[in-house]
């Protein structure tokens, strides 16, 4: 990815859209502490998501952020239209964003999604989690729109 594409970089060269007014560089800071920081944080989610869409590996995240947003669903009509269609863009064989989890999980989730409960994909989403932490989160702390952003927002404050 160079500079002239990223959507980041873009923003930081332009003054009037520079971040720094809105994702600070403590936070910035704190997405490299640990994962588990980098998904709690306000900006962290978006910015890695953006990394990861570039990687051309948002489905975990999309998958994640979806599971998040799923487990607050207390209706449990709204919950089961919500539970088929999370199986079909994600957990389904050949679907269109089909996340790596192993076969056990895939049947699990199977069955689970005839009742749906908020914690029917919870194991998957553990699995997913992993995969990000262990995998495409380090490339992102040492990608050049983590950096650029860090040594911007670290040029912006001195």
């Amino acid at each position: 990815m160079n500079r002239q594409n990223c959507w980041i970089c873009k923003m930081c060269r332009d003054e009037s859209k520079r971040p720094s007014s809105n994702i600070t560089l403590e936070e910035v800071l704190q997405w490299a502490q640990s994962f588990e920081k980098l998904m709690a944080t306000k900006y962290g989610p978006v910015i890695y998501a953006a990394y990861l869409k570039i990687e051309h590996s948002d489905e975990n995240i999309k998958f994640w952020m979806a599971c998040e947003a799923y487990k607050k669903i207390a209706s449990q009509r709204s919950r089961i239209s919500r539970a088929k269609k999370l199986y079909k863009i994600y957990i389904q064989p050949q679907s269109p964003r089909e996340i790596n989890i192993d076969s056990s999980t895939r049947e699990t989730i199977i069955r689970n999604i005839q009742e749906p409960t908020q914690t029917c994909f919870e194991e998957a989403q553990k699995i997913v989690y992993l995969h990000m932490e262990r995998d495409s989160y380090p490339r992102f702390l040492k990608s050049e729109m983590y950096l650029t952003l860090l040594k911007t927002l670290q040029s912006n404050n001195s």
